[in-house]
């Protein structure tokens, strides 16, 4: 028996601090910063940060927050992971997605995936990619038996699901060696186009094809349960993965009630897909949480226990890529890489980060698929079964998701399901409500998004590449953290093409550099989220100087900037001055307070603070400037 040495004392050695304790430190801190005059309890939840979906995220988590117990990895809930082992063996899957309608660059870009770290392909097929004759050259040299294929064909699913299980025959590939899936998912085809015409006959295809691969291809599922609609319509975690449950429910339904397959074989048959987003918590806390679910469906619904461990394939968010400075993107993948494997996913992949401008090139798909490289080789991500576990937060947090995502799915399944759900709008509008408010915080960049709505570079150069089919539309709509930014942005690019110069806005700084430095940074970053370049010359202005400054900058609108105690002092002067010299619109760095009447009297046409409406302040000025 090994002795430890005693010269390392432990916690235990030290008082127990209670919560109570903690109350009274935070109320000291509150009490100190004048923010919040609260005590016991309400001062900590005066450190709250509210979510969606009504989850608040606390200060400090203890044992007494976590949940009941989670299980065990591979057992039942299977919140810990689907498999005893975790990732600790192989890894997750590293799966790259295809586009290109160019059947021999596909085959290339496929190739070179799997010969330098990828696991298996995600192919696009049909009218929004290869077309589906062309599976056979797309796919030439892919060993069909050790990289699983994925498809993801819309409304061309059957046709392109038949001809990869004719290019298994073709290929001499063992039926029971066949790997993939065949991405049949009448439901989410039906939010994408908001078709529901053809639901029926589609489901009945996509159960032939289940049967099919239950008999003769047990490596292959027929079903994918995307819930990347929900997510790019705007939803929040709960909602997407409340819309998860429901489209497999039905799923099973159409698989059990026809009679060809038991409950066991109809769960074997769907493959779940999610979105992983920079929010890594969330993220994993939404993967554990999914689990649990899938397992409590499938026990209500007469499945063995060891069916009911759901099979995930992550998806880096499409909602948080950005078209302005896409190099960032490759942060935010990383960080949500990161989260999809720590959350347990058997399949993740990484978008490259050019995703949102059109189709990738080699250069982004290596830095995509060796993303998972390096956290899993480097970083030894999957050293760990459910790293997560264990930690009162995200158990917590996983079990605020899951709760939060059963009442959205309870919800669905009282309108008659996720079919009629779709079809009255009732998804629609629930995902737009939250996208709606989600909105706000983007335009208040409460929710920053860097390189668009903090820190923009307008000298970059754009990134061009070659434009990526048309997905299919007309149902929910796909929408982007950096869209309203976006249409700023094009609005300022237009203005340059045809003027030869960006809209630009005089920073008249007032009184010394200590004074004004601060909102003179936060004014300019402010004015180039929306493409209006900051013109700071001279450094300083007054009364005297501040007309002939602002001539000299080509600016039309102007922006005054310093501490409140300068502007007691110079901010009237300073506005008439410059109203009179023909600025169109005055505005003033900080809150009005009590000068607000003065200062407008005086020409200050509005004021920019943190937590304005950015998208509102930005838009009027340029309108005001005439920027088409």
């Amino acid at each position: 028996m090994t002795v430890l040495p005693d010269d390392l004392p432990l916690a235990a050695d030290f008082p127990a601090a209670t919560r109570d304790q903690w109350h009274h430190l935070v109320e000291g801190v509150l009490r100190k910063s004048g923010t919040v005059d609260a005590v016991g309890a309400q001062a900590a939840a005066a450190l709250s940060t509210a979510l969606e979906d009504g989850i608040s995220v606390h200060p400090l988590y203890t044992a007494e927050d976590a949940p009941a117990d989670p299980g065990y990895p591979g057992f039942a809930p299977f919140v810990r992971g689907g498999r005893a082992q975790g990732s600790t063996v192989s890894g997750w899957d590293v799966r790259q997605r295809h586009a290109h309608s160019d059947p021999a660059h596909t085959n290339r870009a496929v190739l070179a995936d799997l010969e330098n770290g990828a696991g298996s392909v995600w192919l696009a097929a049909g009218a929004a990619g290869v077309p589906v004759e062309a599976l056979p050259e797309a796919l030439k040299g892919v060993y069909l038996d050790l990289a699983p294929v994925v498809l993801d064909a819309g409304a061309d699913f059957d046709a392109a699901a038949r001809a990869l299980l004719r290019l298994y025959a073709d290929r001499q590939v063992p039926p029971r060696a066949a790997l993939g899936n065949l991405g049949a998912d009448p439901l989410g085809l039906a939010a994408r186009t908001g078709d529901h015409t053809d639901l029926a006959a589609h489901l009945s295809a996509a159960t032939e094809l289940a049967a099919v691969c239950d008999r003769d291809h047990p490596g292959v599922r027929a079903f994918t349960v995307d819930a990347l609609p929900y997510h790019e319509a705007g939803g929040s975690a709960a909602q997407e993965l409340g819309c998860s449950l429901a489209a497999g429910v039905e799923y099973l339904r159409a698989l059990t009630d026809a009679g060809p397959l038991t409950a066991e074989a109809a769960c074997g048959q769907l493959e779940f897909r999610y979105a992983a987003t920079a929010d890594q918590f969330l993220t994993i806390s939404k993967l554990r949480a999914a689990r649990r679910l899938w397992a409590r469906v499938a026990q209500v619904c007469g499945a063995p226990t060891e069916a009911a461990a759901q099979r995930q394939h992550a998806v880096t968010s499409p909602v948080m890529m950005t078209r302005r400075d896409p190099w960032v993107n490759m942060l935010r993948t990383t960080v949500a890489a990161l989260a999809a494997g720590v959350g347990g996913a058997d399949a993740v992949t990484v978008l490259p980060f050019d995703t949102a401008i059109g189709l990738p090139d080699d250069f982004a798909r290596r830095i995509a698929r060796n993303t998972s490289t390096i956290l899993l080789e480097e970083s030894h991500l999957a050293r760990v079964i459910d790293p997560a576990g264990g930690s009162w937060y995200v158990e917590s947090l996983t079990d605020d998701v899951a709760k939060a995502a059963w009442a959205f799915f309870q919800e669905i399944e009282r309108a008659g399901g996720l079919a009629r759900a779709l079809a009255s709008g009732l998804v629609e509008r629930q995902l737009a409500a939250t996208w709606e408010r989600r909105a706000k915080d983007l335009a208040r960049r409460k929710e920053p998004i860097t390189g668009v709505s903090e820190f923009p570079n307008l000298a970059e150069q754009p990134v061009e590449r070659e434009p990526a089919p048309v997905p299919p539309g007309g149902g929910l709509p796909r929408v982007r953290r950096d869209e309203a930014y976006e249409t700023l942005r094009a609005r300022s690019d237009r203005h340059l093409a045809a003027a030869g110069t960006r809209p630009r806005v005089f920073l008249a700084a007032l009184g010394p550099a200590a004074a004004h430095t601060a909102r003179a940074a936060f004014a300019a970053n402010l004015f180039q989220a929306g493409g209006i370049e900051a013109v700071h010359e001279p450094a300083t202005v007054d009364a005297e100087t501040a007309a002939e400054a602002f001539a000299a900058s080509g600016a039309r609108v102007v922006c005054l900037c310093s501490s409140d105690k300068v502007y007691e002092q110079e901010a009237v002067a300073v506005a008439e001055r410059l109203k009179a010299a023909g600025a169109l619109r005055v505005y003033l760095a900080g809150r009005p307070g009590e000068r607000r009447g003065e200062l407008q009297r005086a020409g200050v046409d509005a004021f920019v603070y943190a937590g304005c409406d950015a998208v509102e302040v930005l838009t009027s000025a340029l309108e005001t400037m005439g920027v088409a």
